[in-house]
């Protein structure tokens, strides 16, 4: 059985829309057609609702939708299934989600890692070929888009229920994905918590672990013969955010070769919406910086010591945004005063000691988290 992975699916941005909904598969998906329908199961995550008209939810972040007519475009290609747990799958709310089940539901189009409520969000998808039986679960980090009780939106990532999840999906398969929606926006490495939770669920009994959403690639690793993928960056996902860097059009796909006692996997690099629409490959001087960068990423990720200085200087640099995001006010005057040093910050150390325990402290984040529900 060969599965075939990839990273995040946005087909509301003008030039793919409008191409999507022309049907022009060889223009967006190019020589990486192949690879989809040389696959039993080819599965790409769907970062937005299908919705044509709708009110976006209160949230921070861009509200993500793409049209009910472009989902067409992955079923033409050969797509099976789609994963739908993500931080955009409920940006149109409640009817954002139904749109999006009802619309692959019409297509004969597989979905997994989102529901009408957590207990059907949480379902394990299973597919089977000849004496092989996989189950795939898929679940996000909790944002704007998962679900916590009797209404729709992505299976959330709750370390004790995943566990349970992949324990169940073990006994009824012989082998089970997991494949995560998380991680860090345009940053290279997973953080030490990811490392130490994607392992865990491979101890759990996962025979590979996928991670996607940050928009640049990262590494992989091997841990008890079990390929974890930090990262594949953007599969299709045009620049909306204007970010200046070559790696938000950079990605790959990863090919899982499952027999019944092994898993092999291969690693399919490309370029996408790099200048010019849709899906290409890279040329050899592209291949040999990608497979070195790829290399010294994963060489980082082996040492605990070196990945926890990566994530050190990654959260350095963002701490200004971070003080900014504390302070009890929105405005950009108040933010380039405090930056001038003109005016200090409106909490006292006392306070932010108080914050800091607010949020550390389980007990304290379970009675925060209701509150500011």
């Amino acid at each position: 059985m060969k599965i075939l992975v990839t990273g995040d699916t946005y087909l509301g941005s003008t030039k793919l829309q409008k191409a999507s909904e022309k049907g022009q598969v060889n223009e967006i998906f190019g020589p990486f057609l192949t690879h989809i329908r040389e696959s039993d199961l080819a599965i790409t995550n769907l970062e937005s609702p299908v919705i044509n008209e709708g009110t976006p939810i209160n949230k921070t972040g861009p509200a993500l939708k793409a049209s009910l007519k472009s989902l067409g475009i992955l079923k033409s290609a050969g797509f099976d299934l789609v994963t739908l747990a993500n931080n955009h799958i409920r940006d149109y709310g409640h009817e954002g989600v139904f749109s999006t089940l009802q619309a692959c539901e019409k297509l004969n189009l597989n979905y997994v890692g989102a529901g009408e409520n957590l207990s059907n969000a949480m379902e394990t998808f299973y597919y089977e070929k000849g004496d092989i039986k996989v189950g795939i679960i898929n679940i996000a980090e909790n944002e704007f888009g998962t679900t916590q009780g009797l209404y729709p939106g992505a299976h959330p990532q709750n370390i004790v229920d995943n566990y349970y999840s992949i324990k169940e999906a073990k006994e009824e398969a012989d082998k089970v994905v997991v494949i995560v929606h998380g991680g860090h926006e345009l940053y290279t490495f997973p953080s030490p918590r990811m490392k130490k939770n994607y392992r865990f669920f491979v101890d759990a009994g996962a025979d590979a672990v996928v991670g996607h959403h940050t928009h640049w690639h990262s590494g992989f690793e091997v841990y008890k013969s079990a390929p974890i993928f930090y990262g594949l960056g953007n599969f299709l996902f045009e620049n909306i955010q204007n970010v200046n860097s070559p790696r938000w059009h950079v990605g790959f796909g990863v090919s899982l070769d499952l027999e019944e006692q092994n898993l092999k996997f291969q690693i399919i690099s490309y370029k996408q919406n790099a200048g010019s629409l849709g899906i290409e490959t890279l040329n050899a001087k592209e291949e040999k910086e990608f497979n070195d960068e790829l290399s010294l990423i994963n060489n980082i990720i082996q040492d605990d010591h070196l990945l926890e200085n990566e994530f050190n200087d990654f959260c350095r640099s963002k701490r200004k945004l971070y003080n900014y995001y504390l302070e009890p006010h929105s405005s950009y005057i108040l933010q380039k005063i405090q930056r001038l040093k003109l005016m200090p910050s409106l909490w006292s150390p006392s306070k932010l000691l108080l914050l800091k325990n607010l949020i550390m402290c389980e007990a304290h984040r379970d009675v925060l988290l209701k509150h500011l529900k």
